[in-house]
């Protein structure tokens, strides 16, 4: 088993971007992130042009392979493919996930294919689908999906109950709250503030990983 399968199967932290420019800049955040212990950083830019997102996005490759962690492009399985990154995280209006398989396998990249779920129907049409990873939330009120009612920790123990393939809490999720998401069942979590919006990135990723590893 290379790095990257026991990345896959062996991660706790997963840290996400909510990118509003492509100011270079905050590369750094990302390589303090992956220092700190997020072992996956998702590029999430919903508002950058292409070009932008995939100079973005190879920079990222360059130091996510450096530091053997994981690279996650969010939505665009074709700017996951340009980019070499080693999955795609899907929402529920974006391609099914046989597609972009299907796209993957045509270049002839594995992508791993995550999925975006809102309710236990959701995950397991998600995990009929094929997909590899599930995003389970948002568990608390965030801002960054405010339309997106919160779950709360009873979806959280029912996943734990349901789901057979890996998957992470998101939403709201900070080291005020881990705790209880931990005790509700979550194994795995997603971060977007959390992470990039601390005055430490590193420090700050640190801490979360501290916290799931007990």
């Amino acid at each position: 088993m290379d790095w990257k399968e026991r990345a896959r199967r062996d991660f706790r932290l997963y840290a996400v971007t909510d990118l509003a420019t492509g100011d270079e800049t905050f590369l750094k955040k990302i390589e303090q992130a992956y220092r700190g212990g997020a072992d996956v950083v998702q590029l999430r830019a919903k508002c950058l042009p292409d070009a932008a997102l995939i100079r973005l996005g190879t920079k990222v490759r360059k130091i996510a392979t450096s530091l053997r962690k994981l690279f996650v492009v969010n939505d665009r399985v074709d700017v996951a493919l340009v980019t070499s990154a080693d999955g795609v995280h899907l929402g529920q209006e974006d391609m099914p996930v046989a597609r972009a398989r299907a796209l993957a396998k045509r270049t002839g990249h594995r992508l791993w294919i995550g999925k975006s779920v809102h309710d236990i129907a959701q995950a397991v049409k998600a995990v009929k689908e094929g997909a590899d990873l599930l995003g389970v939330g948002p568990v608390f009120a965030t801002p960054v999906k405010p339309q997106v009612r919160a779950l709360g920790l009873d979806f959280i123990k029912e996943a734990k109950e349901r789901i057979r393939i890996p998957w992470v809490a998101i939403g709201g999720i900070g080291p005020e709250n881990l705790p209880r998401l931990l005790a509700a069942g979550a194994t795995r979590v997603a971060v977007v503030r959390a992470i990039f919006a601390a005055k430490d990135p590193e420090k700050a990723a640190y801490q979360l990983k501290k916290l799931l590893e007990g």
